[in-house]
């Protein structure tokens, strides 16, 4: 496991140079997304490799799927779905970074990103839409414009 166990009488020490370490690359393209001081504030949710989370999810800002989630709606700030992981239902994220699999309603108000391991099944909404070479995505995509978003808020 790559996760060093918390240890209270160890603070976390930033790598040198001062900077936060950043996760190793695992060979797809997809990187858990880095923390930085206003990512480390969130309330986050990981669902890991093996677990399956079923039901609602309240005031995460950021999910991380590895396992397999089955949600009704979610809103958060950011969602990342790891090779291997997969959410099944609707999400509404600022940001989405997809290298596993999605089944459902995915909106992304700002931007969608589709890994080479990644496939979106059903509906997809977003503002920019980001897809590397071997993602796939199987149904509907709809781009948010101006328009849409202010109509959208206004509902």
């Amino acid at each position: 496991m790559a996760r060093t166990p918390f240890s209270p009488s160890q603070p976390a020490t930033p790598a040198a140079g001062g900077a936060p370490a950043s996760p190793p690359a695992t060979g797809t393209g997809f990187r858990p997304p880095v923390r930085d001081a206003e990512t480390a504030e969130r309330r986050t949710l990981v669902v890991g490799r093996g677990i399956s989370l079923q039901g609602v999810v309240q005031d995460a800002e950021r999910l991380v799927v590895e396992g397999t989630v089955e949600a009704t709606m979610i809103k958060a700030a950011e969602l990342a779905i790891s090779p291997g992981g997969v959410f099944k239902g609707e999400v509404e994220v600022e940001e989405a970074e997809v290298a596993g699999v999605i089944d459902g309603t995915l909106t992304a108000r700002h931007s969608l990103i589709v890994r080479a391991t990644g496939r979106v099944l059903g509906t997809a909404r977003c503002r920019r839409l980001q897809v590397e070479d071997g993602g796939q995505i199987t149904g509907r995509i709809e781009m948010i414009t101006e328009g849409a978003a202010s109509s959208q808020a206004t509902d």
